[in-house]
């Protein structure tokens, strides 16, 4: 089921145009993300972290390139986003399949240490919060103290007035951001996430993948559609065993909470 690395270039650059379009300010996200990851790890030889939800590898490879002598397992469900990642961006990660807050499923981490970091971006909204307490049990257990999950989505704030209010301002500021090119022409329409996947449908180099990813159980979603509050995540979080809680970097209601794994000056 491999692919050519021209084939997974191809698809996995066209991944990252049509997702800059859902994550508002995604590359500064990321770098977010990192900088907290460059603050868990200070000082550390090898640093061990979990990128959860990986898709093709985007934010391992950007963890890769600033960390280059960390340790990374990238961990996700999908069999052709994992197959594009391992392609296209082969010495950023070790990629292992996963369906994350189902029961059992750190042992196919593999890990044989504690964890510095566990992170993800846009991959842990569909869970609902029987799964998601699951998750982050599991990922206290697995975390050194004070080692962090740091998690980039969007989270509604509570009341619905306040969710619309941030979920508009995080629109309009990525509707400024995408709205003209570099050189100042306005973009012509952008592929996104369904045209993406209806595309890499028809590639015959993928279709064995497509047959995988039809075989897969379904996951244990949020099948009311509601998303989890910020609020509601931190209750769960802290529940879990994590000691410290608090959001470091928001835009509109794309935020990035960490949570520090209970050590010396917390509870467990």
């Amino acid at each position: 089921m491999g692919v050519s690395m021209a084939t997974a270039r191809a698809w996995v650059e066209r991944w990252e145009r049509q997702q800059e379009q859902y994550a508002v300010d995604r590359e500064e996200r990321f770098t977010v993300v990192a900088d907290v990851v460059e603050h868990a790890a200070a000082g550390l030889a090898r640093p061990l972290l979990l990128d959860l939800g990986c898709g093709p590898g985007s934010l391992a490879a950007r963890l890769a390139a600033r960390f280059p002598h960390a340790e990374i397992v990238a961990a996700d469900m999908d069999p052709l986003l994992l197959e594009l990642g391992r392609t296209h961006y082969a010495d950023a990660a070790r990629y292992v399949e996963a369906v994350i807050g189902e029961e059992g499923w750190t042992g196919a981490l593999g890990l044989q240490r504690p964890l510095d970091a566990a992170v993800s971006t846009t991959a842990l909204h569909y869970l609902s919060e029987p799964a998601l307490l699951h998750a982050y049990r599991s990922l206290a257990s697995l975390l050194r103290p004070g080692g962090v999950l740091v998690n980039g989505d969007h989270f509604p704030p509570g009341a619905a007035p306040c969710a619309e209010l941030t979920a508009h301002v995080g629109r309009r500021r990525s509707e400024r951001t995408h709205a003209r090119t570099r050189d100042g022409r306005r973009e012509g329409p952008r592929e996104d996430w369904r045209s993406w996947w209806d595309a890499a449908a028809r590639d015959p180099e993928l279709a064995d993948l497509f047959d995988a990813r039809r075989r897969r159980p379904p996951a244990h979603g949020n099948s009311g559609g509601e998303r989890v509050t910020v609020r509601r995540h931190a209750e769960l979080l802290r529940r879990a065993g994590f000691s410290h809680v608090a959001p470091v970097w928001q835009i509109g209601d794309s935020t990035v909470l960490v949570a520090v794994a209970g050590d010396a000056h917390g509870p467990a």
